[in-house]
């Protein structure tokens, strides 16, 4: 039989805060030394109060908003009792019955809440020993919790992905996964397949797995499609699938099992008493959010590809990478007016294949970048205006990556603007065919690839100064006489 997929999600991210959830010690995500931005409250000393972030929640309101989501009236902080190594005080303060944004939708996707929490402290395990680190610990979490809309690990990817490119927008979290900064958990179960898709929700349901703290999108898709399949031949063989929380190796490729899956009422939750309610449409810093948003990636995606008239491939490519995408524009608006559409094309060549290949290679991003985007633009004109060759364009570009200098400087300061003189080529050529008599022949019995050979040397000789266009021509007069 033929089953298909309901999957739901539900994504942790820590919000970008100078302090944590309910206490004032930084959060600081990229401090090495463990169990140093802590304090009485976060570590749940007795007689300790806690206060509120007002920056979280705005955070998750602006995001609440940013999905088309209902942003709450009225909200409580609860407490979710549970023990563990990592959880200072037993229990976590996070929302149950009011959370702060109710509904929404993102990538086709229903959302049913999102609420915002305090993070737990992290475990490392070195051999027999688990050390804790409580640094983590009352970092702001925000959680979004998604209706089961989903049908594929592909569909379940995308939609992850989607929500990190909004949270980087919104500038609210980094999302970086590597840091665990966004953490994915799935539900998933299995119903009988049906021909409408009016019936998919009468669909007779299998039971509910959920498979814990995902860090990868590959992992999210590789552990999707792994346990369609693993429940799929339990029930396939008659069985019944058990309801629990399960892993993900890596390694192995395969889920694994944890635990029986908990319900809410085994975290015995009840308002957080240490905590006032709190009436969003009463307090002054919560209102008109709306206009703190700023253009969201959806909407960026069908007004690059309008304005610039650029492949939809490229303009994800450009989106996806906001700073880039902020370059390349900057890069544009310097342009002249007359001349935008002939370098559109350029710019975007030259920034994602030569600038972003000598970045990658120095290591470099845009905030770090001496590069300025006016004097990128300012190279392509040139380029555009046949002043140089691409050639000596991607020379003068590494060296204004390097030294953040002007292009017409670096070009002067190295003889490398373009010259269609016909004596300085003829020159060159010459000298060329004198060195390479090989090639030389080989362009004469028939073997095009030989000249392209012979003018790429000439272009060594002029240090890219050469019209290459002027430089064939002459080329193919010396060897045909």
């Amino acid at each position: 039989m033929n089953y298909v997929p309901k999957i739901g999600l539900e994504i942790h991210a820590e919000l970008k805060t100078k302090t944590k959830m309910f206490c004032d010690s930084p959060n600081d995500p990229d401090e090495k030394h463990p169990n140093v931005n802590i304090c009485p409250v976060c570590m749940g000393y007795p007689g300790t109060l806690p206060v509120i972030n007002k920056e979280a929640v705005k955070s998750v309101l602006r995001a609440g908003l940013a999905i088309n989501g209902k942003l709450a009236d009225f909200t409580q902080w609860d407490r979710k009792n549970y023990f563990y190594p990592d959880l200072p005080k037993g229990y976590q303060i996070s929302q149950y019955k009011y959370p702060l944004v109710s509904g929404g939708v993102l990538n086709n996707v229903k959302i049913t809440r999102i609420h915002l929490e305090e993070d737990t402290g992290r475990l490392i395990h070195d051999g027999d020993v688990s050390l804790v680190d409580f640094n983590r610990a009352g970092v702001p979490l925000m959680e979004l919790v998604t209706e089961p809309d989903i049908t594929s690990a592909e569909q379940a990817r995308r939609f992850a992905e989607e929500l990190r490119l909004l949270l980087r927008y919104l500038e609210i979290s980094e999302a970086d996964m590597e840091k665990g900064q966004l953490r994915i958990e799935v539900n998933i179960s299995l119903g009988n397949s049906v021909s409408k898709r009016a019936d998919f929700k009468k669909s007779v349901l299998g039971t509910k797995v959920e498979i814990k703290n995902l860090n990868s999108f590959k992992s999210v898709e590789q552990s999707i499609n792994y346990e369609i399949k693993r429940q799929a031949g339990v029930l396939g063989k008659g069985e019944k699938v058990i309801q629990e929380t399960r892993g993900w190796n890596e390694n192995k490729q395969k889920t694994f099992s944890q635990r029986s899956k908990e319900e809410a009422r085994d975290y015995r939750y009840f308002p957080e008493p240490d905590l006032p309610p709190l009436k969003i449409n009463e307090i002054e810093d919560f209102q008109n959010l709306e206009k703190t948003l700023p253009e969201l990636p959806w909407q960026r995606r069908e007004r690059m590809e309008k304005e610039y008239k650029l492949p939809r491939e490229a303009v994800n490519l450009l989106v996806e990478n906001k700073k880039m995408a902020d370059f390349f524009e900057e890069a544009i608006s310097e342009s002249r007016a007359e001349t935008k559409k002939k370098v559109t094309g350029l710019t975007l060549n030259y920034l994602t294949s030569d600038l972003a290949g000598i970045m990658r290679e120095k290591y470099l991003d845009f905030d770090n970048l001496l590069l300025t985007a006016e004097n990128f633009a300012d190279l392509i004109t040139m380029l555009s205006e046949d002043k140089i060759s691409s050639r000596a364009a991607k020379d003068v570009l590494k060296e204004m990556v390097e030294t953040g200098a002007e292009p017409h400087v670096v070009v002067l300061e190295h003889g490398l603007e373009q010259t269609s003189d016909d004596d300085l080529i003829m020159t060159a050529a010459q000298k060329v065919v004198e060195e390479n008599p090989r090639a030389a022949e080989d362009y004469k019995k028939g073997k095009e690839s030989a000249l392209q050979f012979l003018v790429g040397m000439m272009m060594k000789e002029t240090k890219g100064a050469a019209n290459p266009q002027k430089a064939v021509e002459i080329l193919q007069k010396l060897l045909e006489n």
